[in-house]
């Protein structure tokens, strides 16, 4: 079957878009029954916001002195006494 591209319009902004060749077979390849309905960068924007988006809050991240080599680093939990805490590099070598 050949492909050609086709120009689409945005359900979200209304502008036109391309359908593009590669696109369609990839659709194909994959089953999809329908053209895509949206722009790449609605679709991008929503899937972002379905995600999680702007909202998501950052991670709040500690600092810390590594237990094995004595570097500062950051872990993403608050930090005890009763246990160790070690950088990438040494928690990892204690990993493997």
């Amino acid at each position: 079957m050949a492909f050609e591209d086709k120009t689409l319009v945005c359900k979200d902004c209304g502008k036109d878009f391309v359908f593009s060749v590669g696109e369609q077979e990839f659709y194909a390849e994959k089953g999809f029954e329908n053209e895509p309905v949206r722009c790449r960068d609605c679709r991008d924007a929503r899937r972002h916001s379905r995600d999680g988006g702007e909202a998501r809050e950052t991670r709040r991240m500690y600092t810390v002195i590594c237990a094995e080599c004595g570097k500062e680093t950051q872990v993403p939990f608050e930090p005890k006494n009763d246990r160790p805490i070690y950088c990438r590099d040494c928690f990892n070598a204690k990993r493997s």
